[in-house]
């Protein structure tokens, strides 16, 4: 028998983590997340694997099991049930938070299986052992996964604090119990492999936030991912300190806090700490501190209205703290900073990870890597969840601590384990879909190609209308720019264009005319030479010709 393993996402890039074990009879999937775009994706509110690819590559998927509440962990969860109807194993509230997020696509009736943190359970051919990790947000848990092939441990994203939030530290002494065992592979989270040390215990946020919250001169702001509840959670406490209450902003954040609340993995440090925040405005600045989303400066989030002065209720003004408690994720650096230039603008103080100790990061770094692997003792080394640097950084981690075979696997490679050794299979294609508000899978990649060229170089439109028996010009032509001249436009850069469509059509004679095909082509190849020469620039050219 032989094990086999697919990443479907998260292992090449940030985000979309998934993770397939099939061990002939039985196969599963670790997480199933979603990944934000990156300034490519034009139009794209999130993107998740094409889970379809389960259907040649493991027809036989039986369960998914979740690691945590993260986005980009449970986001793909119903674009999988829509696929398979499978069980759901997760934590109370990681469970709790997909509700929300399944209850949106209408599959209200999913097979939701609540398991504890140090829960032991059979899965077709697989015994399953969760066990508790350290992370920015509670009931995170890791996977031990026992089949016929061997032992199997997957951490899903840690770090190991020394004072946890919870009173639940990441779960080493049982993996060190397990490694006797003989673990065949660890399959190990690589986000922070850059970083020596150790991260910085979740605490340090919360006496950070309280020194801001008692120092600051009038209103507090402050803004975190809604699902990092244990941030949450100590802003929270930071402002009950201070005697500020809390007005919560954005959909996610309030229905995430009110989940947590209901499950009894957030407490509320007085009874009325939390306010509407229509209220917010009707107290004295020293005495509201705002929690929102918004870190990573998306443009319709309540913070970047907040800085624009466009939000209902509140608008940045002198005196006020603003507060990114987050990281900078990837690609999304020049929308924060110009969101941070706008808050300053607004005559707020705004404090961020590079000025200030606001954000710990939920990931281990070197040392909680190395500890890890120390701890597991693997015969076989796959790094998971980041960019091909971070996964080559954490394989050479493992060659010096000696690991005997590591492997870096992108997503779509398979891996085999046979009698314990390690091999690289026939590579699958996996896909991704991209959603675009209630499409799902409809924009592709060429789709994203036209938006892109379209924000680079503008469109010019070309409207004409031809007799369908004898080619005679009944209409136009018509020229419309868009992101190409002013909007009152050039009248001699069109009136060019128009006569270079004009020689396009008397040199293409009236009986030829009715070829669309072949006029939409002589008619776009002579715009794009009119529109490189004149201006140095290459539209997009749109023919639109009709029979009249």
């Amino acid at each position: 028998m032989t094990l086999r393993v697919m990443p479907l996402g998260g292992l090449g890039e940030i985000g979309m983590n998934s993770m397939l074990f099939d061990e002939g009879g039985t196969a599963i999937l670790v997480d199933a997340g979603l990944m934000f775009p990156d300034d490519t994706m034009l139009g794209v509110d999130y993107v998740v694997p094409d889970f379809s690819v389960l259907r040649d590559a493991a027809p036989g998927v039986s369960a998914l099991l979740l690691t945590h509440g993260h986005e980009d962990h449970i986001g793909g969860v119903p674009f999988l049930l829509r696929e398979f109807d499978i069980p759901v194993y997760g934590t109370q509230l990681t469970l709790g938070l997909l509700r929300h997020r399944l209850a949106e696509h209408g599959l209200d009736r999913a097979r939701l299986v609540p398991i504890a943190r140090d829960a032991r359970f059979r899965v077709g051919g697989f015994d399953v052992e969760a066990f508790p990790v350290c992370h920015s947000i509670p009931d995170a848990v890791g996977y031990i996964l026992r089949c016929g092939e061997g032992v199997f441990v997957h951490t899903g994203d840690f770090k190991i604090d020394p004072f946890p939030l919870d009173g639940v530290p990441t779960a080493i002494g049982r993996l060190r119990a397990v490694s006797r065992e003989g673990v065949t592979a660890l399959f190990s989270d690589s986000t922070n492999v850059e970083h020596d040390g150790s991260s910085l215990p979740e605490r340090f946020v919360g006496e950070a936030l309280s020194d801001v919250f008692r120092q600051a001169p009038g209103r507090v702001i402050v803004a975190m991912f809604s699902s990092n509840l244990y941030r949450v959670q100590e802003a929270l406490k930071a402002a009950g300190r201070c005697g500020r209450r809390v007005a919560l902003c954005g959909k996610s954040m309030i229905r995430n806090v009110e989940t947590a609340i209901d499950l009894g993995y957030l407490a509320l440090p007085r009874p009325d700490i939390l306010i509407p925040v229509e209220d917010a405005g009707v107290l004295p600045d020293l005495e509201v501190a705002v929690v929102t989303t918004g870190t990573q400066g998306e443009p319709r989030s309540a913070l970047t209205l907040m800085a624009l002065g466009e939000h209902k209720h509140i608008k940045v003004r002198p005196g006020d703290t603003a507060v990114l408690s987050s990281k900078f994720i990837p690609g999304n650096e020049r929308a924060i900073a110009s969101m941070i230039d706008r808050l300053f603008l607004a005559g707020a103080d705004v404090l961020y990870e590079k000025i200030s100790e606001i954000h710990v990061s939920g990931h281990g770094s070197r040392r909680e890597l190395e500890a890890m692997i120390e701890a597991v003792h693997p015969a076989n080394f796959v790094p998971v969840h980041g960019e091909p640097r971070l996964l080559v950084r954490h394989r050479n981690l493992a060659r010096g601590l000696g690991v005997p075979e590591t492997e870096i696997a992108l997503n779509g490679d398979v891996l085999e384990f046979r009698d314990g050794k390690m091999s690289r299979a026939q590579r699958m294609e996996v896909g991704h879909l991209f959603v675009d508000g209630k499409g799902v899978g409809d924009v592709e990649s060429v789709v994203l190609k036209d938006r892109y060229h379209l924000s680079q170089v503008g469109l010019v439109m070309v409207v004409l209308g031809l007799s369908s028996g004898t080619g005679e010009i009944l209409y136009g032509p018509d020229i419309v720019t868009r992101g190409v001249l002013m909007e009152n436009g050039e009248e001699e850069l069109v009136d060019g264009a128009r006569r270079e469509v004009l020689q396009v059509l008397e040199e293409s004679g009236a009986q030829t005319r009715t070829d669309f095909a072949e006029m939409q082509t002589g008619i776009r190849r002579a715009l794009r030479r009119y529109f490189n020469k004149r201006l140095e620039r290459k539209p997009m050219i749109v023919p639109v010709l009709m029979e009249l």
